[in-house]
């Protein structure tokens, strides 16, 4: 296999995508390539060839959603206690760019900037998502473990 990035949802199931948190009933909680916003997290499906929550059979469906719940919660719970400016968690799934069905969980914290705490991650500069001072790495190992221990805490 080349670069797990190329097929970020075979080489979960293969093992070999060093994102991936847990496996949950539905799909994989794996952790953001980038972290501007420290614990951002996104739910993939299983099934590579899914790319909308429509095409999955109503209890895969019912299962994913409560997957989504929980990797919320979890980024939720791991950041309220490691940051106290935490306010709250955005859930969306768009798939705009990725032909697969997935969640976006961004955190959101009152030191972001005045004009961009209060709208959509997406309004944020570009160079958010591309700057090496916010790729992940060894430093995000705390949040990582963090959101590890709440999704291990909370049901299935």
């Amino acid at each position: 296999m080349g670069d797990w990035r190329d097929d970020r949802i075979g080489s979960a199931l293969g093992g070999q995508n060093p994102t991936v948190m847990r496996r949950l009933r539905a799909g994989f909680a794996v952790i953001g390539d980038t972290q501007f916003l420290p614990g951002y997290s996104l739910l993939l499906t299983d099934e590579p060839a899914v790319q909308r929550l429509s095409e999955l059979p109503r209890p895969r469906r019912v299962a994913f959603l409560a997957d989504m719940d929980r990797l919320g919660e979890a980024v939720e719970r791991a950041c309220g206690r490691l940051d106290p400016a935490f306010r709250r968690v955005n859930l969306e799934i768009l798939g705009n760019t990725d032909p697969f069905l997935h969640v976006h969980v961004w955190p959101r914290f009152d030191w972001e900037p005045g004009d961009l705490v209060g709208g959509p991650v997406w309004l944020y500069p570009r160079d958010r998502w591309t700057d090496e001072r916010y790729a992940l790495g060894a430093r995000h190992d705390e949040i990582r473990k963090a959101i590890i221990s709440e999704l291990d805490a909370l049901p299935e």
